[in-house]
């Protein structure tokens, strides 16, 4: 028997505490004991494409865009059992469809990922500035 295949979704429902195990699964540093905080990154972002293999949350991609000239790809995340399988690939190109050719892709990476992003043809900028967060 083989297993079902991964199925992705666009903007569908995602409860807090599923993106919380998702990124804890993942490995990705998020605030995961903070569930109303997570349910507002939810709710504010404009386009999240969702992986599931069978009824189980294994990737996301959650950004923020106009639809017309940029898009924020703010959380790629992708359970480690899942990891080099193509998810965060297909994701990455899905936000990219869905936001447009007119849009441009950026993100801020976590460094032990500064080595993936390149592989899906991002280029390094050097021309961005940050405000640290207050918590």
């Amino acid at each position: 028997m083989t297993a079902p295949p991964v199925e992705y979704r666009t903007d569908a429902p995602l409860p807090a505490a599923a993106l919380a195990d998702l990124f804890t699964r993942a490995g990705i540093r998020r605030p995961t004991d903070d569930l109303p905080r997570l349910a507002r990154m939810i709710a504010n972002a404009n386009l999240t494409i969702t992986a599931w293999h069978a009824d189980a949350l294994v990737g996301v991609a959650r950004a923020l865009t106009d639809f017309s000239y940029c898009c924020y790809l703010s959380d790629l995340a992708v359970d480690r059992a899942y990891q080099h399988a193509g998810i965060g690939r297909e994701l990455v190109r899905r936000v990219q469809v869905a936001a447009g050719d007119e849009s441009m892709l950026l993100l801020l990476s976590a460094p032990e990922a500064m080595a993936y992003y390149p592989k899906l043809g991002f280029d390094a900028v050097e021309n961005g500035f940050t405000l640290k967060r207050g918590r």
